[in-house]
């Protein structure tokens, strides 16, 4: 799945999907999990030039871009970068091509097979609530990052309230660092 099939900017012609900036890079993430929360953290910080911009798949922008690519964002993140999506490993070294820098040197990672580095993916991806665990939404960015999603929140949420009632069930723990 990490390379999906529609052709370059494809989500353009797609009037479910909202319209947005794709002349950077979009980062489409889960505003409830604490490592990819922690991930956003950290690639908010680093890029320094604003080449990336972020929503959650729990916002419309998210869930318009899962249905048009048909991809379970339960299951992993998004990436687009010039109209072309990715996920999993070759979404991550795309990024770190895009970042430049230092960053630029982990593409040395896509010597190993894909099939390995997406079956370590999946493997974190599996266990990430449990391993990590979940926040409020979007509560592990500051005020001034929220502020930066697109179509995101501006306050932190719970996520009995972004799930519903039953989300203690389906989710587990609450964990918050």
């Amino acid at each position: 799945m990490p390379e999906l099939p529609q052709s370059a900017y494809s989500y353009r012609g797609d009037p479910a999907v909202p319209g947005f900036d794709d002349s950077k890079a979009l980062f489409v993430f889960d505003g409830v999990c604490v490592l990819c929360s922690t991930g956003v953290r950290w690639l908010m910080r680093y890029d320094a030039d604003k080449k990336v911009l972020f929503t959650t798949m729990q916002e419309g922008l998210g869930k318009a871009l899962e249905a048009h690519y048909g991809v379970d964002l339960n299951d992993t993140y998004m990436v687009i970068i010039d109209g072309k999506a990715a996920t999993k490993s070759t979404g991550y070294l795309q990024l770190c091509a895009l970042l430049g820098g230092p960053w630029h040197l982990l593409r040395v990672l896509s010597l190993v097979p894909r099939v390995l580095r997406d079956w370590v993916y999946d493997l974190v991806a599996r266990n990430r609530y449990r391993w990590f665990g979940t926040s409020a939404y979007c509560g592990l960015l500051t005020a001034d990052q929220r502020s930066g999603l697109k179509l995101g929140v501006t306050q932190p949420i719970s996520l009995p309230q972004l799930l519903g009632s039953e989300a203690k069930d389906k989710c587990g723990v609450f964990g918050v660092w």
